[in-house]
């Protein structure tokens, strides 16, 4: 029989998603990092947000999955949506998408 190592398996079975009990904000309130609405957000709330993910080790791949997986809420990274915007566009041209044809998911942290 032949033996796997286990962390190169890992990724593939978790959809490489190891970086999510990583997150400095896996033991914050979720709502914090979801505004209402991005018009009616709280600044403040947003500053509490930012600076979690400013001390996140995995914060580029919390962004990386964001733009990967077309969040369109919240924020992701450190990013609100507005800032994730540009980034996002940038993404799509380097693939060569349609940015008509994407359409957005709502996968929670």
């Amino acid at each position: 029989m032949q033996r796997h190592n286990l962390s190169l398996l890992l990724p593939l079975l978790t959809g490489g998603e190891l970086w999510k009990p990583m997150a400095a904000c896996s033991s914050a309130e979720p709502d914090l990092f979801f505004p209402v609405s991005a018009a009616d957000s709280n600044p403040d709330q947003v500053a509490e947000a930012k600076a979690i993910c400013a001390r996140c080790l995995v914060r580029r791949e919390c962004l990386d999955f964001a733009i990967r997986t077309r969040q369109m809420h919240g924020i992701w990274g450190g990013m609100t949506e507005e800032e994730r915007y540009p980034v996002v566009k940038a993404h799509q041209q380097e693939l060569g998408l349609d940015a008509g044809r994407i359409k957005p998911t709502s996968v929670g942290l």
